[in-house]
């Protein structure tokens, strides 16, 4: 059986707290811009994905990607 690895996203001087709400927040949209720059085949864009997943709690990533569905996403993407 294969080993599995896991890992979180790496430690970022821009959130030196403990709260890392924001920190799950940019690691979101640094993913989604990635994503509008270089398109959804590149690999380079799946760090982001990796970071965001670790941090973020789901039902803020679906509420998130619903918001982004129908327009009304507060953040800059």
């Amino acid at each position: 059986m294969a080993e599995i690895e896991l890992k979180t996203a790496p430690a970022d001087f821009r959130f030196p707290t403990t709260n890392q709400s924001r920190h799950c927040f940019t690691r979101y949209i640094e993913f989604h811009r990635c994503v509008a720059a270089k398109g959804e085949e590149s690999g380079d864009c799946e760090k982001f994905a990796k970071y965001y997943r670790s941090l973020c709690p789901g039902e803020w990533v679906e509420r998130w990607n619903e918001q982004r569905e129908n327009g009304t996403f507060p953040g800059p993407l």
